[in-house]
């Protein structure tokens, strides 16, 4: 069952439409320790070495960096089975176990079955991609492949059982000696197995709580509203934060408040997870990322930072979490700031210091959409080589070569992967390599956003941090045959190893290949060549073989050069909108109906650049469905099966999590989809069609008391409102009835996208305890 789990990222939130709940909030916050203050602006660090006088400078020239680089930007939930690759460019997979699906010998905790982790981490390897993941016991609802309660049955007869009333689920005594020992041999065991795996990127230090997120609101330390604590103290909690720390010395490591047991993770290499990132709540709306200083909540993700003093931890550990699924459908609409219930976007990624977000919407998104393309690569490392230093010939046995990179994203790469250097001969095969000692971990951001509460600027104010960071090694050529060639460099991905399929780190610049390698520029060893300064030849017959109401397929001639044809440069009305290393490219995201006009240009190693192509224009096709007419988005006739099938009538994503009937999915019967709610639900539907031929959506629903229209929000293209909250034509607003009706919402006028709807979503967390049915959903004029 794909579910995309919709569990309350900060359950804390979960009731904070409500003023109790902001009050627990602010009694914990409160809870910090007296004198805590910010760290303040991080010092600089040591500048780097300077390029030796004797090399000859070879600039290198910038182009955008891939969007699927390893250990950055968006995760999408493990499903066995997916493609893993489709939608959106990315190179993480998230997923969840519970504790009893490895801890499976009811007579011995100390029996560890592993088969389920090392599944799912070969299938997400395969498609060249690497895992976050965590461990939970509680999970209310389950998430559909793994069992909401998944406390190990040799826990059984040892450890107290308690009840979270609230969420239906069933908490251990995390004070227990018994379940404390048992956990501190299993996170033994996992890092013994796991530790420095390539298969892994980020543990999230799950195990404690609801979904492993370190809280069991409303059973907390707030025992005032009459809810007894069921946390463990922090001198227990930090015992299982050293016993992950002491564990895994080579896998980044994260957990999800700054202030968790006391703030027992922070002085240990364990970054953060914010897994409500940028999502602003409550009445009136606050930011739950972003701290007080920038109109955050008192309990927001950087305030926590602020108040232990560790808002500069992402110097050394990764920051990670997930995008608020209410808001992923709209996050980055209004790039770079934000609108409604979605937080300076800019703001929280760049103060954060964001590595990577849990995104599940992110599948629907157009790989080119300029704004999402931005906050990808300002998220964690985006490096680039802004010069190369070498000698254009070489007649002894050795060499030197130095290399300038700047990184301009948010935060350095956080592991030791080698560095090679290469030379390649004439036909494009790498006939040497050199590993070097270089480490990218020294690449720091060159500039970094203060906060507020530094006192050191107006908001935004941006302090000088890292350098453009030179590193210098010798060669051999020995063995070398005469000869002129392309001097190289790659990012070795230790998943490499385990797959094919490994994504290979790339450098933004337009002598970056597609095969990992990037070009430095050309090099003569024993007196032949060097010093290439010949463009490859104007690629030739462009044309379009096929097209869609969104997207243009091109093919052309392939250009030849002295030395050898890197890739090719794709524009679009001038603009670059993409590369490849084949005579071929398709470009997305576009809208029906409409004339775009393409160029190509060929560019070699040594970052020679041809002339563009001839231009061929191309007007894609109409949209599917078109004049007066509609288009079904999912009218719940059972074809395809809900949720089984996880399809809708557009063949895309759709699914549900925390409902009430239907294992937390809903049901669909009678050619409707009943939902039956109680402050908890999420259900989505993903659109990824241009309907800029429609007026209208049009939700066919009813209720089981009437007035249900103030219990949800739904969110479509940019716009995410309580349902009763938006505007029919003539200044009504929705009002659901016990009896079906269409209510159709104009969509241009509530500022819904009709060009990028990406996914329709509805959040039911506004207080309500009811059923809604939809007949359908579908758009039309």
């Amino acid at each position: 069952m794909r579910t995309a789990p919709r569990r309350r990222a900060l359950a804390f939130a979960a009731a904070l439409c409500t003023a109790a709940a902001t009050a627990v909030l602010a009694v914990t916050v409160q809870a910090q320790p007296a004198g805590a203050a910010p760290a303040g602006p991080p010092a600089r660090p040591a500048p780097p070495a300077t390029p030796s006088p004797s090399l000859t400078d070879h600039p290198l020239t910038a182009a955008p960096s891939p969007l699927d680089n390893p250990l950055k930007g968006f995760a999408r939930f493990y499903f066995p089975g997916d493609n893993q690759n489709s939608g959106y460019p990315r190179s993480l997979a998230w997923s969840y176990f519970g504790l009893s699906e490895v801890m499976t010998n009811a007579a011995n905790c100390g029996s560890y079955d592993w088969s389920i982790v090392d599944s799912a981490l070969n299938e997400i390897a395969s498609y060249g991609n690497q895992a976050a993941i965590r461990f939970f016991m509680e999970y209310p609802g389950g998430t559909g492949s793994h069992p909401g309660n998944s406390i190990p049955h040799c826990f059984d007869g040892h450890v107290t059982y308690r009840n979270n009333t609230f969420w239906g689920t069933v908490s251990p005594d995390y004070d227990s000696p018994y379940l404390l020992s048992a956990l501190s041999n299993f996170i033994a065991a996992f890092g013994a197995r796991y530790d420095g795996d390539p298969r892994i990127g980020f543990i999230n230090l799950g195990i404690v709580g609801l979904w492993g997120e370190w809280h069991t609101w409303p059973f907390d330390t707030d025992t005032a509203d009459g809810y007894p604590n069921l946390m463990p103290t922090d001198a227990h909690g930090a015992q299982i934060i050293q016993a992950f720390d002491t564990a895994f010395n080579k896998t980044k490591l994260e957990i999800r408040y700054p202030d968790s047991a006391g703030g027992a993770a922070n002085t240990r290499d364990i970054g953060y997870h914010d897994d409500s990132f940028c999502y602003k709540e409550g009445s009136p709306l606050a930011g739950v990322t972003l701290p007080q200083s920038l109109g955050g909540a008192s309990y927001s993700q950087l305030q926590r930072a602020v108040n232990m003093g560790v808002e500069n931890k992402w110097i050394t550990s990764s920051m990670g979490g997930e995008v608020r699924p209410e808001i992923q459908s709209s996050a980055f609409t209004s790039w770079p700031g934000g609108s409604g219930q979605v937080d300076n976007m800019k703001a929280c990624i760049e103060l954060e210091h964001t590595t990577w977000k849990i995104n599940q919407t992110s599948q629907s998104y157009s790989p080119s959409d300029p704004n999402v393309a931005a906050a990808v690569r300002l998220m964690g490392y985006d490096l680039s080589a802004t010069h190369a230093y070498f000698p254009n010939t070489v007649s002894g046995s050795s060499a030197t070569v130095g290399v300038t990179l700047v990184n301009n994203g948010v935060a350095p790469f956080y592991y030791p992967w080698t560095v090679t250097l290469g030379l390649k001969n004439s036909a494009g095969t790498v006939v040497k390599t050199w590993d070097t000692p270089w480490d990218l971990r020294t690449v720091q951001p060159l500039k970094i956003r203060a906060f507020p509460d530094w006192g050191v600027g107006a908001d935004p104010t941006y302090r000088d941090f890292g350098y453009p960071q030179h590193f210098q090694a010798g060669v051999s050529l020995t063995g070398v045959a005469t000869g002129s060639y392309q001097l190289v460099l790659r990012v070795r991905n230790p998943l490499e190893a385990v797959s094919a399929n490994a994504k290979k780190l790339r450098f933004g610049n337009a002598t970056q290949n597609a095969d990992g390698w990037l070009g430095l520029g050309a090099i003569g060893v024993g007196g032949g060549g060097g010093g290439d300064t010949t463009a490859p030849t104007v690629p030739t017959g462009l044309a379009s073989p096929a097209k869609t109401a969104s997207s243009v397929s091109l093919t052309w001639n392939a250009s030849t050069d002295a030395v050898g044809v890197t890739g090719y440069r794709v524009l679009r009305g001038g603009t670059q909108v993409g590369t490849s290393a084949t005579t071929s490219y398709t470009d997305s995201g576009l809208s029906a109906s409409t004339a775009y006009t393409y160029t190509v240009q060929a560019y070699d190693a040594a970052g020679n650049v041809s002339a563009a192509s001839g231009p061929l224009t191309v007007t894609t096709s109409a949209s599917g469905g078109g004049g007066g007419g509609g288009i079904g988005l999912d009218d719940f006739d059972g074809n395809p099966a809900y949720p089984s099938a996880a399809k809708n009538d557009l063949a895309k994503w759709t699914g549900g999590n925390c409902f009430g009937n239907g294992g937390g999915n809903g049901v669909v019967a009678g050619g409707a989809l009943t939902l039956q709610y109680n402050n908890c639900g999420w259900f989505g539907s993903d659109v990824a069609t241009d309907v800029s031929a429609y007026t209208y959506l049009v939700v066919r629903v009813r209720g089981a008391s009437g007035g249900e229209q103030s219990h949800f929000n739904l969110s479509l293209g940019g716009a995410s409102k309580v349902f009763g909250d938006y505007t029919l034509d003539g200044g009504a607003h929705p009002v659901i009835t016990t009896s079906y009706q269409d209510i159709k919402i104009p969509m241009v006028a509530n500022g819904i996208s009709r060009t990028s709807p990406a996914q329709l979503a509805m959040g039911f967390w506004y207080g309500g305890n009811s059923s809604i049915s939809i007949d359908s959903l579908s758009f039309s004029n």
